[in-house]
């Protein structure tokens, strides 16, 4: 399966290309000369072609640019997830219970991150929309994941956009594991 460009009334969602890599560099943070980035930009291509010929789905991030402007503003993508999914409680249902370790498993994770001048404006809400509706309906995927920190409250904002139901972790690690959004695909009856 592959995942053919986004379109949506604001922004076009495609895979990455050469001249993305200086703009990726400057969402990420990156420094201009380490070259972990060149191989993030790359890999993005590289990944979709083979798991394409693998006949697997198509994860990896993609660049998310303004239509009206061809610029690449911020990153979006499906990416494996693995953590202590059990753990997890819906936020503000206090914990009744003590429960066992976590055991780890995987879940498909959507990945969403803005250029700093560009968030606000409901950018990565549009282009995660644009990437769950792909998953849903040509993916057939029942369930995606988002993960942040307590205090990332853009990103919850966007999970509550999607319209995911947020839980927080019962323990304080890992870290990046705090806030979890889980969207449930609801299927019409009869399919």
């Amino acid at each position: 399966m592959e995942m053919p460009p986004l379109e949506t009334e604001r922004l076009l969602i495609r895979p990455f290309a050469e001249a993305d890599l200086a703009p990726v560099r400057a969402i990420l943070g990156v420094d201009a000369t380490d070259p972990a980035s060149e191989r993030y930009v790359r890999h993005g291509g590289l990944n979709a072609a083979v798991l394409h010929e693998l006949g697997q789905p198509p994860l990896g991030d993609r660049a998310i640019v303004l239509r009206s402007t061809g610029e690449l503003i911020g990153l979006v993508g499906l990416v494996p997830a693995f953590g202590p999914f059990d753990q997890l409680r819906p936020i503000g249902e206090p914990s009744t219970e003590q429960r066992p370790p976590a055991h780890h498993r995987i879940e498909i994770g959507l990945y969403y991150n803005v250029r700093a001048d560009q968030r606000g404006r409901g950018h990565a809400t549009e282009a995660a929309r644009a990437l769950v509706g792909f998953a849903f309906e040509r993916m057939g995927l029942g369930r995606i994941v988002a993960t942040t920190q307590r205090d990332n409250l853009a990103s919850q904002a966007v999970m509550r956009h999607l319209g995911m139901r947020l839980h927080e972790n019962a323990r304080p690690d890992p870290e990046w594991f705090q806030v979890v959004g889980i969207l449930e695909h609801l299927a019409e009856p009869g399919r």
